[in-house]
């Protein structure tokens, strides 16, 4: 069982994607030494991998990052329960069924997203209002003013990855969401998608 440190080191990892052993520490407030101790401990569990990159004309620099194992550590909404339940949907009701099911889905959180956001003035409080409901939901979600008038929301985990594997749907059907609460003045795009590799969701949100 990780420490208290090495439990802080995944969650950075996680959040913040690969880390070098100087980055872990300064995070922890720690010598990068110790970092090392703690990352070689998380290695020797499987939870964690490195690899070396050129930066230049220098030594290649070591960076950390979780393995299927380090990933599996937070929680995805009891995924084998729900992947059964997609298939026996599709099995039943077909195709159409399971399109049925994601537009009854769309439309519950559509409505819990609108009376959330409806108090907002501006695009910037509404993105800000998105990502703190998305962060309940599990999405480890943030947001960030990347220019004037133009925001990153980012989403480090998906607690319904093994869903939306399955179905990609879900994925389809909430950037509808975020373009349909976010309103008509915004233009929404994904940037970076975890389905298709990348180690977050995230997406550019302008002023239309």
């Amino acid at each position: 069982m990780p420490n208290a440190s090495e439990q802080k080191i995944l969650h950075r990892l996680k959040s913040q994607g690969p880390q070098t052993a100087s980055d872990a520490g300064g995070h922890l407030g720690i010598t990068t030494a110790g970092a090392q101790q703690n990352l070689a401990r998380l290695a020797a569990a499987g939870l964690i991998e490195a690899e070396d990159r050129k930066h230049g004309r220098g030594r290649p620099r070591r960076y950390w990052q979780l393995t299927d194992s380090g990933h599996a550590r937070f929680p995805d909404r009891h995924a084998d329960l729900t992947l059964e339940l997609l298939k026996s949907t599709s099995a039943v009701f077909g195709e159409e069924g399971l399109e049925r099911l994601i537009s009854h889905r769309e439309k519950a959180s559509l409505a819990t997203y609108r009376a959330a956001l409806k108090p907002c003035r501006g695009l910037k409080a509404k993105v800000k209002a998105l990502a703190e409901l998305r962060q309940g939901e599990g999405y480890m979600a943030e947001w960030s003013e990347t220019r004037r008038g133009e925001y990153l929301l980012v989403e480090n985990h998906c607690p319904i990855c093994a869903a939306a594997t399955l179905c990609q749907g879900f994925c389809r059907s909430e950037l509808e969401i975020f373009r349909d609460v976010l309103g008509p003045g915004a233009a929404v795009e994904r940037t970076d998608h975890i389905l298709a590799g990348a180690r977050r969701c995230a997406y550019r949100i302008t002023r239309a």
